[in-house]
């Protein structure tokens, strides 16, 4: 059956709204999340909510009743200080409820402020202590090819945590052993714990080092929906499971949506005041809702 050129292009503009709904939710349940503590990483959640939108409500297989189905792809948070953002995207997907977000960072609950695999259903390991990542990805993505698994690993970064060396081996690593399987995702947001990225260590050309460690480079808006699927779908078009690791190379905003937040100067970790939140929550809608109409 032929498709139109106008078919292919509804169909496109449902998946991007799709996608684009889903990271609107997901900023909300972080502003939830962070208003029951009164601070934390919420200004990475609400930046990478495109991003973590679009591997969840797109492109990842998973069953949400069983999140430790064996055939699943596997996606690997190494920030674990995202963690607000990861629990909002597993919320989306029914794989917690969105009532148990509610719980976040309180005693007993299964949603710590930093990811630990052994309390949360959907996390698959405990990140935190930066630059092990894509090591750990690295060792699951042969695991899955040497038992003729499709399944894929996705692992998701940071650009402070190209800091560290063991990031640099292990996409080295993945490109000598043609890890097809294997995509990585760079959450470039400038910022870190000690200051702006470039004037800790300048890691710029980014680009370019990925490409001379030997993977397929994508570098786009990561606050652009459509650019992320179109990423993707490149992706796509070119993996094998023995073939180039991927990586996706995601420019994005701190804060991206609450502009009282996006111009926050100190933004690696928030303290924001009471009344706060729902500015917040009104600049979201706001925005969300200004470009559904146009």
């Amino acid at each position: 059956m032929t498709v139109s050129t106008r078919d292919l292009e509804s169909l496109r503009t449902d998946r991007r709204e799709r996608v684009e709904a889903a990271a609107y939710r997901m900023r909300h349940y972080a502003l939830n999340m962070g208003e029951a503590q009164g601070q934390g990483y919420v200004g990475q959640a609400l930046g990478a909510a495109d991003l973590l939108a679009a591997v969840y409500a797109d492109q990842l297989t998973y069953r949400p009743e069983d999140p430790h189905w064996n055939g699943r792809d596997r996606f690997l948070l190494s920030t674990g200080h995202y963690a607000i953002g990861l629990y909002a995207a597993l919320a989306e997907a029914g794989i917690i409820p969105v009532d148990e977000l509610d719980t976040y960072g309180s005693d007993e609950s299964r949603l710590p402020m930093s990811g630990m695999a052994s309390y949360t259903p959907g996390m698959e390991i405990s990140g935190g202590s930066l630059g092990h990542g894509l090591t750990v990805a690295v060792g699951m993505a042969i695991g899955l090819r040497h038992q003729n698994s499709s399944s894929r690993v996705f692992n998701f970064l940071s650009d402070g945590e190209l800091d560290e060396g063991s990031t640099w081996e292990a996409a080295m690593g993945a490109s000598h052993h043609n890890l097809g399987n294997l995509t990585a995702m760079v959450d470039i947001n400038a910022l870190q714990a000690d200051g702006n990225t470039a004037s800790v260590l300048r890691t710029e050309p980014v680009a370019d080092k990925w490409a001379a460690c030997g993977w397929f480079v994508r570098r786009v808006d990561g606050n652009d929906v459509g650019a992320l699927l179109d990423a993707f779908d490149a992706i796509a078009a070119q993996a094998k499971p023995v073939g180039q690791p991927s990586v996706i190379l995601a420019d994005t905003r701190v804060g991206r949506g609450a502009s009282l937040l996006e111009n926050r100067e100190k933004a690696h970790f928030m303290r924001i005041d009471e009344h706060e939140w729902q500015v917040c929550r009104d600049q979201l809608t706001a925005g969300y809702e200004g470009k559904s109409k146009r």
